[in-house]
């Protein structure tokens, strides 16, 4: 087999060292865009300014948005308020003070393409979304360290899973993270919740993302009518992070850290 299609029985692709370098770019520009919206998120802004503002910068940097067209979306990012899970419409609804927000941001460079969202706060943040905020956070990060050869994608799982419930949150299920590379999704869908030992071996050469959503409250989620905008059943806040990674001979390498160190809004 060409050793550039190198794919598992799952379906999944295995990409080359060299290929590293492509998903750096991406991701990094990706993780800056974050970086450089923050001092815009406050309250009073609209979600639709944000948006601009991310499209304004992805085309200076001479990239494209991979969201802009997918589907028929027609935004440079989702913008997901309070209870709303994921794939929130920018809009001219105007922030609060006290609002949290997940920006997801995915932008393409050189054909690679670089995929991650983080949580922002307009205005004062309350303890008990601050405490969603930081479970989330850290949950990622443990579904990242389980992401290593030799491991399984129900390790990644578990680890998110296991951490979530014991603080009395809930990890949603009808969403998950998802292979990319050099195009959008892909192999393999990346679950946030699972069982040891379960699922594909992770391999050497594997890209994909691990974006966990959990809830204060239940996991079940609801599609409203612009069948894109995933909310909570029983409106409860949710949260979410992302990032885009690798995985290496040693463990895995974060291809969308913040070069700002600003990953987490009350870091840094």
């Amino acid at each position: 087999m060409d050793t550039k299609t190198r794919i598992t029985r799952e379906g999944i692709r295995l990409y080359n060292p060299e290929d590293f370098e492509g998903m750096r770019k991406a991701g990094r520009l990706a993780a800056d865009i974050l970086d450089r919206i923050i001092p815009l998120v406050e309250p009073g802004v609209t979600t639709e300014v944000l948006d601009r503002a991310i499209e304004d910068m992805v085309n200076d940097a001479g990239a494209t948005s991979a969201t802009i067209g997918y589907k028929g979306y027609q935004h440079a990012s989702c913008i997901s308020i309070n209870h709303v899970v994921c794939h929130g419409i920018p809009s001219d609804k105007k922030l609060k003070d006290g609002d949290i927000l997940n920006i997801d941001v995915t932008v393409i460079v050189d054909g690679w393409y670089g995929d991650t969202s983080r949580m922002f706060v307009a205005g004062k943040l309350n303890r008990k979304a601050e405490r969603l905020i930081e479970v989330t956070h850290e949950a990622l990060m443990r579904g990242i360290e389980a992401a290593k050869p030799g491991n399984t994608f129900g390790d990644i799982g578990f680890a998110i899973q296991s951490f979530v419930e014991k603080n009395r949150m809930s990890v949603v299920r009808d969403f998950c993270g998802h292979g990319l590379g050099q195009v959008f999704h892909a192999p393999p869908n990346v679950l946030h919740y699972g069982r040891p030992g379960t699922g594909p071996l992770l391999q050497e050469g594997m890209f994909f993302t691990i974006e966990p959503m959990v809830n204060l409250g239940r996991p079940e989620t609801k599609v409203l009518g612009d069948d894109w905008t995933a909310v909570t059943r029983d409106k409860s806040l949710s949260a979410q992070y992302e990032h885009s990674i690798g995985i290496t001979a040693e463990g895995s390498e974060i291809f969308t850290l913040s070069p700002a160190d600003k990953f987490h809004p009350t870091y840094g």
